[in-house]
C-alpha cells in the first residue's frame, strides 16, 4: 500500500456539502493500489451511537491516481471522520494526522466537517443542468434592422477581418428565435452587447448603453422577453477586467494625466500614457492599448461595476453573466459580485472565463461554473486531433472530474469552440464524422453543452477573424443533415435525466485504443454510449447488468448475452443505448 500517494483534506473538492443535508467525502490513492476504502464517520458529540463504516466507490481515475467517494447524510449536519484503507488483507486507518494499523480509540484526531451551514452550501442554479446553450457573436448573427448598421457596413457574408462590420444586431436575433427554438436551444450566451468601437465590443465605451449598432435598452428588453417566452435563458458578457480606450474615465486620464480624478481607476505605471515598443505604460489586457485594465480594488471602480451588474439584471431580466478574463480580477471583487448578483436574481448563472484548472473560483463564494477548456482540450485531442488514445482521454476526463465538487461539474460550461478559437469543423479538417463524435460526447457528458453559432449547419473558419464569419441563412448553403443530428442529440439529452445529472463511468478506454464506452446512470434511467474513433469497423463487448437495450439512434433492439453486450460499429460509428426494464 503506497501511503505516500494517499491524500485528503477537509475542504474544496475533498470534503464538501452537496446540499443542505449531504456531505461528500473523497480520497485519492495510487491507481490500482487499494481494493476497498471506507469512511469511518459519525457525530462528534454522539460518536459511540452514530459511528459507521461507509463504503466508498471508485468514482474516477487519472493516469496516476484513483479517486474514491462516498456520501453521508449526518442527522445533525456535522461529521467526524477518518478512513479505512484496504489492499487485499492489509488494513490501514487514516486520521487527520497519520496512518495507523489499529483502529483509533476515539474521534478526537479524525478529520472534521464542523457543520453544514446553509449559507456555505455551494448551490448553482438547478436549471443550468438541463440547459443547452448557443453562443452568439451579435455582429455576425443576423442583420434585423439595416437602419442601425455602421456607415461602412459590408454586404452580409463577406470575408471577416479584425475591423470590418456586417451589421448584425439584436433585432436579427429576435427574428431568428424560431430557428433556435426549433433546434432545441434553451440558453443563449451573447458576447458583449454594450457600446464599443470594435466589432467584438470587448473594448467597452459605456457600460450603461447598448451599442447603437445593435439597438437600445428597449430592444434588449424585447429580446429577453421573447427568449423567456420560448423558455430560453439569456447570459450577457461582463467585461470587468478592462474597459475600452474610449471609456470616459480613461479618456479623462488621457487628457489630464496625473491630475485626473480617475487615475486610480486603472493600473498606471508611468505618465504620460503611451505605448513604447509595443508595451503601454499602463496595464492592459494582453498589452492591447485599446483595453486598459480596470483597478477593481479601487472602491469607486468596484461600486460602479457592481451597480452595472445589478442594473442589467433588474432592468432587462437577464439570467446571468459570463465574466471575461475572470482569473485576472481580484477574488474579493468576485465575492462581492456574487452577493450583488444573487440578491438581484438568486437563480442567476455566474460563469467565469478561465482556461485552466479553476478550483479557487469554485468554492461557492464566487462563480457557479467556468468555461470548461480542459474538457475542450481533451475532447479535441481524442476525437479530432488523434493525439490521445482512449486511456489518455479517460484519464484527462477523470482528472477534470476529480478537481471540482460534483455540483460544479454538473453545471460546467462545456464548449468545443468559440469566438476565440478555430471552428470545430476546421479543427476536424472538414471531417464531419469526427465533428459528430465530439458533439456526441459533449451532449452525453456531465455539464451544460454550448454550440457556437453555425456549427450546427457546418460553418467553418480558422481562428479570429475566420471563426467570426456571418451566420449562413441560405438553406441551400446549410448542412441540414448536420442540423438534424444536433437536433437529435438535444432530444436524446432532454429525454434522459441520466445524461444531465446521472453518474458517469467509463466502461472501456484502453491504452492505444480507439474504442470508448461509458455509462450514465440515474436510478432506472441507464444509458451506455459507444464510440468508435477508428477508420475501420470494430466490435464492442461491454459488461453490463441490464439485459434488454435499445439503440436510440437507430431504434434497434439488443440483448445482453452472458453478461456482455456485443455491438459492432462501423468506422467512426456510435451507439447510444438505453436499458429497457
Amino acid at each position: 500500500m503506497l501511503l505516500e500517494a494517499v491524500y485528503h483534506r477537509p475542504r474544496l473538492n475533498w470534503s464538501y456539502a452537496y446540499d443542505e443535508n449531504t456531505i461528500h467525502l473523497r480520497l485519492r490513492a495510487k491507481k490500482g493500489d487499494l481494493t476497498e476504502v471506507y469512511a469511518w464517520a459519525g457525530d462528534k458529540y454522539a460518536w459511540d451511537t452514530t459511528k459507521e463504516l461507509i463504503p466508498m466507490t471508485l468514482f474516477t481515475s487519472d493516469a496516476m491516481f484513483d479517486y474514491w467517494e462516498c456520501e453521508s447524510v449526518p442527522p445533525h449536519r456535522r461529521l467526524k471522520y477518518g478512513f479505512l484503507l484496504q489492499k487485499d488483507h492489509e488494513r490501514i486507518w487514516m486520521t487527520e494526522n497519520d496512518f495507523q494499523t489499529e483502529r483509533p480509540n476515539n474521534p478526537n484526531r479524525l478529520f472534521e466537517f464542523p457543520y453544514i451551514n446553509r449559507g456555505d452550501v455551494f448551490a448553482p442554479p438547478a436549471w443550468v443542468k438541463d440547459a443547452v446553450f448557443y453562443q452568439i457573436f451579435p455582429e455576425r448573427f443576423a442583420n434585423g434592422d439595416p437602419n442601425l448598421s455602421p456607415e461602412k457596413v459590408e454586404p452580409w457574408g463577406g470575408t471577416p477581418t479584425p475591423t470590418n462590420f456586417f451589421g448584425g444586431d439584436l433585432q436579427g436575433v429576435i427574428d431568428h428565435l424560431d430557428y433556435l427554438e426549433g433546434l432545441g436551444i434553451t440558453g443563449i450566451y451573447f458576447t458583449p452587447v454594450f457600446s464599443g468601437t470594435t466589432n467584438h465590443k470587448y473594448d467597452t465605451e459605456d457600460y450603461m448603453k447598448v451599442d447603437p449598432h445593435f439597438g437600445d435598452t428597449e430592444t434588449l428588453k424585447k429580446l429577453v422577453e421573447a427568449c423567456h417566452a420560448r423558455g430560453i435563458r439569456v447570459l450577457l458578457d461582463a467585461v470587468f477586467n478592462h474597459s475600452g480606450r474610449t471609456f470616459a474615465p480613461f479618456v479623462d486620464v488621457l487628457e489630464k494625466g496625473e491630475a485626473s480624478r480617475y487615475k486610480d481607476w486603472f493600473h498606471i505605471r508611468e505618465f504620460p500614457l503611451q505605448v513604447t515598443d509595443g508595451y503601454p505604460t499602463y496595464d492592459a489586457f494582453a498589452f492591447e492599448p485599446l483595453m486598459p485594465k480596470l483597478n477593481t480594488e479601487n472602491p469607486e471602480v468596484k461600486q460602479y461595476l457592481l451597480e452595472i451588474a445589478e442594473y442589467w439584471i433588474r432592468e432587462t431580466g437577464i439570467d446571468g453573466w459570463r465574466l471575461d478574463v475572470a482569473n485576472e480580477v481580484d477574488h474579493e471583487f468576485w465575492r462581492d459580485f456574487r452577493k450583488v448578483v444573487k440578491r438581484a436574481n438568486p437563480q442567476a448563472y455566474i460563469l467565469g472565463e478561465i482556461w485552466h484548472e479553476s478550483a479557487p473560483w469554485l468554492e461557492g463564494d464566487k462563480f457557479d461554473a467556468v468555461m470548461n477548456y480542459p474538457f475542450t482540450d481533451a475532447v479535441l485531442d481524442f476525437f479530432v486531433n488523434d493525439s490521445l488514445d482512449a486511456e489518455g482521454f479517460a484519464n484527462s476526463i477523470g482528472k477534470q472530474l476529480s478537481r471540482y465538487p460534483l455540483q460544479a461539474s454538473e453545471v460546467a460550461f462545456n464548449l468545443l469552440d468559440s469566438h476565440d478559437t478555430p471552428r470545430l469543423l476546421t479543427l476536424a479538417g472538414g471531417d464531419k464524422k469526427k465533428l459528430k463524435l465530439a458533439a456526441l460526447f459533449q451532449f452525453t457528458f456531465m455539464g451544460t453543452p454550448c454550440i457556437y453559432y453555425g456549427d450546427e449547419i457546418g460553418m467553418d473558419g480558422e481562428g479570429d477573424p475566420g471563426c467570426r464569419k456571418c451566420m449562413e441563412w441560405d438553406p441551400a448553403k446549410q448542412d441540414l443533415e448536420l442540423f438534424a443530428y444536433y437536433r437529435t442529440l438535444i432530444d436524446i439529452r432532454n429525454s434522459h435525466p441520466a445524461l444531465r445529472t446521472g453518474t458517469f463511468t467509463f466502461l472501456e478506454a484502453q491504452r492505444q485504443g480507439s474504442k470508448l464506452a461509458y455509462e450514465r446512470r440515474l436510478g432506472e434511467d441507464v444509458v451506455v454510449v459507444l464510440v468508435n474513433t477508428e477508420e475501420t469497423a470494430q466490435t464492442f463487448r461491454v459488461n453490463v447488468e441490464e439485459v434488454h437495450w435499445e439503440n436510440v439512434l437507430t431504434g434497434d433492439s439488443l440483448r445482453t448475452e452472458r453478461g456482455n453486450l456485443a455491438v459492432k460499429l462501423p468506422a467512426y460509428g456510435s451507439a447510444v443505448l438505453k436499458a429497457i426494464f
